[in-house]
């Protein structure tokens, strides 16, 4: 499909999507279901080494069961996303810009953190949805091209200065400038200006 429209995407833990269209979905239900079975999780293999051969079946199935309702629950979030995204894409004959986060969990986790956030990162399934996007893309005829990760977060899409970002706020650090707003909305302007660079090599209008 030959568009001159692109849809940038920034994905996060915080919101695991943000689009140039301003639409976005939190991901706070699914780190509370997440920390739920993660607390649920390590009493089981205690209880099982000191009860009887059935207590240690029925952990193991306890166990099984709770792995499956959290991977269900991911994909079902991750299918959703994935499904609206390539929605919007259609209906605006839009090309799809991604971040492309490869390597990024071994980054992080080089940064001193406690237990809990290098759990929440190692669990975080922004490859997942990558996928899904691509997949349905293909199916659909809509095209999607990997960005650059680095700087997107940092870059402000106004004026292409760097900024500040503290959490969900980003603040443009060029005084003529000044922009602040949503960090994700930024990100994903960014990645969406990258993704005008391939869509058209000699520039928008």
């Amino acid at each position: 499909m030959e568009t001159e429209n692109v849809i940038g995407v920034d994905f996060g833990r915080r919101e695991i999507a943000k689009t140039s269209h301003k639409q976005g979905w939190d991901g706070y239900n699914l780190q509370q279901k997440r920390d739920k079975y993660s607390r649920r999780r390590p009493s089981l293999p205690k209880k099982a080494s000191q009860g009887t051969r059935s207590t240690r079946r029925r952990c193991r199935q306890i166990l099984k069961r709770l792995s499956g309702r959290e991977k269900r629950f991911q994909n079902w979030v991750n299918h959703n996303i994935s499904s609206v995204i390539i929605e919007q894409a259609k209906q605006t004959r839009s090309l799809i810009a991604m971040e492309n986060l490869t390597g990024i969990r071994e980054s992080t986790n080089q940064q001193p953190r406690n237990k809990q956030e290098k759990r929440r990162s190692n669990n975080w399934a922004f490859h997942q949805l990558r996928l899904f996007v691509e997949y349905k893309a293909i199916k659909e005829g809509v095209e999607v091209v990997a960005i650059p990760a680095a700087y997107t977060s940092k870059t402000c899409h106004k004026c292409k200065h760097l900024g500040v970002r503290s959490n969900k706020n980003f603040k443009c650090s060029n005084p003529e400038c000044g922009w602040k707003g949503d960090a994700d909305f930024n990100g994903a302007q960014v990645i969406k200006l990258w993704g005008c660079t391939v869509n058209q090599p000699r520039g928008s209008w």
